[in-house]
């Protein structure tokens, strides 16, 4: 039998159920995993709360790290013992052990332990495919990051500096601004005292940016819009502070011409090859020190519904790992 959390219907925290659930044997694509770490990102907040819906009942969670136990028959690139990694749908890692596709799984390379791959998979591929897919970005570019003291704003700004760009970061409280510089922004507006927008056009000679990167969305959209060059690109990958309102295309995109895109890390990783070359970038800039991560806070697998309460009150600061 395995621990694992369910939700039998959307809601807040308190519908994180943990429960014991019977782990069969992977069929032929398949491979059993023990998980030893499971990331914890506000995207789960989101299936949870029916935000982005589930059919119910639903394990929950997209991210760990851990050790295989049993593979299927037709798995060629894994064998027992191997450490590996995921992100990706199917929901459910949330769990002590679980069956997955051999599809979404990524060989862990020496050096690198459990919690660090469960805390990076998400916010790492995140990084990877805004910064260097979605947008590329170039060495003596500024851009605009919003939420820079969160997981992904925390990676984004050290990749950023080791390809020679620079970022302006926001955040939503004073006491972020220290962590956010911290992680390599040399700008970092508060945008619950500031209006972000006009220090941004300060910042840029009036100029504006030509790429924004918002997951924060209700509470940033107009905002990002506003500090964009003619031709710029607003990248809105998340709605921590709610959904959009609608666009106003015309009044929204036309005035400058501008670019909107909205995208999401399945579209950008689409087979097990995309996948392990994404990871493998990541994993080279950690073991490189390019990019450091340090675990901002461990939870326990029955403290699911505590994390999520910390999550959804900006208490997190980084990194949180879940650990079964």
């Amino acid at each position: 039998m395995s621990r694992s959390i369910i939700i039998k219907k959307p809601g807040g925290p308190e519908v994180l159920e943990l429960t014991d659930t019977k782990v069969g044997s992977p069929g032929p694509n398949e491979i059993k995993i023990t998980n030893l770490a499971i990331g914890l990102n506000y995207i789960d907040t989101y299936h949870r709360s029916g935000l982005y819906s589930l059919p119910m009942p639903s394990g929950i969670g997209l991210e760990a790290a851990g050790k295989i136990d049993e593979v299927g028959a037709n798995v060629k690139e894994f064998n027992k013992g191997d450490n590996v990694a995921y992100a990706s749908m199917p929901i459910g890692a949330y769990a002590q052990q679980r069956i997955i596709p051999e599809k979404i799984a990524v060989k862990i390379p020496d050096g690198i332990n459990h919690k660090v791959a469960a805390s990076l998979m998400t916010k790492g591929l995140t990084t990877n495919y805004l910064l260097s897919k979605t947008y590329h970005l170039k060495a003596g570019e500024t851009v605009l990051f919003h939420a820079a003291a969160g997981g992904v704003g925390q990676i984004f700004a050290q990749w950023a500096n080791s390809i020679g760009a620079n970022v302006i970061g926001t955040v939503g409280s004073d006491e972020k601004i220290k962590i956010a510089k911290e992680h390599g922004y040399k700008h970092v507006i508060n945008y619950s005292k500031m209006k972000f927008e006009e220090e941004v056009m300060k910042l840029t000679n009036n100029v504006g940016v030509p790429a924004v990167f918002d997951g924060v969305g209700k509470k940033t959209f107009k905002g990002s819009l506003a500090c964009l060059r003619p031709r710029g690109m607003l990248i809105s990958f998340g709605n921590a502070s709610g959904p959009l309102d609608p666009v106003n295309v015309p009044k929204d995109i036309q005035s400058k011409s501008l670019f909107l895109t909205r995208p999401t890390i399945g579209h950008y990783f689409t087979n097990r090859e995309e996948l392990q070359a994404g990871a493998d970038e990541i994993f080279e800039k950690v073991k490189f020190g390019k990019i450091k991560i340090k675990i901002f806070k461990e939870y326990k697998l029955e403290d699911a519904k505590k994390a999520h309460e910390d999550l959804e009150s900006r208490k997190i600061l980084g990194p949180a790992i879940l650990i079964p």
